[in-house]
This record gives structure tokens, C-alpha cells and sequence, in this order.
């Protein structure tokens, strides 16, 4: 009698178990309010950041939420906000809120920005000529970039370093000059709808675009031209 009651016993603790776990089904997969927050904070970012379109490469990094704050749910969706002013800083503090339930924390993401430019390929002296085969592209975080910095690499052919310059750095338009000071060029004019040359002396270095002085061989006068290219100024009547 003992032994067929402990057998009915288990038999029915066994079933009331296997249909306890057919009503619970598998767990599924949630994803958490923190990793919700953190994706919905960094997609809100990518967005925002999305005008800078001078070939600037965004990358952002969220910092992780505690996992101790509790989180509620928020039907609607979380809300992201982040002060303009903030938007070009290394790091950007985000302020994730729920309207039905008036919750809201702040978290925080690191931006990195990168910029293919050309940097050198090699040591270089100062006087060294760029070519082809000393110049390459590389990204680079964009502070790093103090000064006008160059995409192409073709535009920076037949310019000189002023200064030593490392190997991988940007090159940038306070290290070189297209005409430098003392440089034998020609002086390039446009009058009554023809164009006269005559030969000149720079007196000042200057990269592509820059206005310098420049002295006419002939006349010895000191003129004021724009850099065209590394042989040759313009003048404007």
C-alpha cells in the first residue's frame, strides 16, 4: 500500500511539473532597457552628426549604463536629447527620457572623427619635393588637423617641406610651401585681353591660393600676386 501511494505520488509531482513547464514555454530573448537606451542614444547621435559631410568619418562609442539603475518600461519609446553646443566635443553627454512616466537619465558616448588626408610616407627634410612617391592617405582623428590639411594627393606634387616632418603625418599647409621665398617664378598678368609674363622673385612663401609679395625681375618693383602653382603667380589689373 506505501509503495503503491509513493508511486502515485511521484507520478502526479512529475506531471504537474512537465504542465507547469509547457505553460512557461522557452524564455525569450529580451533585449534590455540598458542596451535599448545605449542603441537608441547612439542611432540619435549618428543622426545628428549626420551634417558633418566634410568626408569626416563618424564613429561613436557609448559608455555603458550602470546596471544597478533601474529602468522602467516605456511603451511610447525613450525620448534623446543633447545640448547643440556639445554636438563638437569628444565627448557628448545624453539625456534619454520617457514621457509617460516623466524618467530620465543621462548617459554619455565618446565621438571619434577621422578624415582621410595625405600624410608623408617617410621622413622629410626641409627643401624635400613632394612626389607621388612620398606622400599616401591615411585617416586621421581630425584633431590632429590644426591646420589646412589636403585630400588629394596630386594637389601637393611639386610642393617643399619647410620643416622636418615625421613618417604618417598629416601633411598640412603650415609645413610647406608651392612657392618659397626667394624662388625664381613667373609673374602672370591678364591686360586688354592678353596675357603677359615676365619673370619674378618671390619674397614670401605662400601654398596654392595665398596672396605674397613678389619683385619684378625687369622692373624691380614690388608686386602683390596670388600662388597659381609652384612656378608661376597671378596677378590681378
Amino acid at each position: 500500500m506505501t509503495r503503491q501511494f509513493a508511486t502515485r505520488l511521484s507520478g502526479l509531482l512529475a506531471g504537474v511539473l512537465m504542465t507547469a513547464m509547457a505553460q512557461a514555454g522557452p524564455t525569450p530573448a529580451t533585449k534590455s532597457q540598458h542596451a535599448v537606451i545605449e542603441q537608441g542614444a547612439k542611432d540619435y547621435l549618428l543622426s545628428v552628426l549626420a551634417h558633418e559631410d566634410d568626408g569626416t568619418d563618424i564613429q561613436v562609442e557609448m559608455v555603458s549604463i550602470d546596471e544597478r539603475i533601474a529602468i522602467p518600461e516605456c511603451p511610447q519609446g525613450f525620448q534623446y536629447h543633447a545640448d547643440g553646443a556639445s554636438l563638437g566635443q569628444s565627448y557628448i553627454s545624453v539625456r534619454a527620457s520617457c514621457r509617460a512616466n516623466d524618467w530620465y537619465l543621462f548617459t554619455s558616448a565618446h565621438i571619434n572623427r577621422t578624415r582621410k588626408v595625405v600624410v608623408t610616407a617617410g621622413m622629410l627634410s626641409p627643401g624635400t619635393l613632394l612626389t607621388s612617391e612620398n606622400l599616401k592617405t591615411a585617416d586621421i582623428d581630425v584633431n590632429r588637423l590644426r591646420h589646412t590639411a589636403y585630400t588629394d594627393l596630386e594637389q601637393l606634387v611639386g610642393a617643399r617641406m619647410k620643416r622636418r616632418v615625421r613618417d604618417s603625418q598629416p601633411v598640412q599647409s603650415n609645413m610647406l610651401c608651392f612657392v618659397c621665398k626667394g624662388d625664381r617664378i613667373t609673374i602672370s598678368a591678364n591686360m586688354a585681353g592678353m596675357q603677359v609674363k615676365t619673370a619674378g622673385i618671390a619674397q614670401q612663401d605662400g601654398v596654392v591660393g595665398d596672396t605674397i609679395q613678389v619683385i619684378n625681375a625687369s622692373s624691380q618693383k614690388t608686386i602683390v600676386a596670388q600662388v597659381a602653382n609652384a612656378q608661376e603667380v597671378v596677378v590681378s589689373l
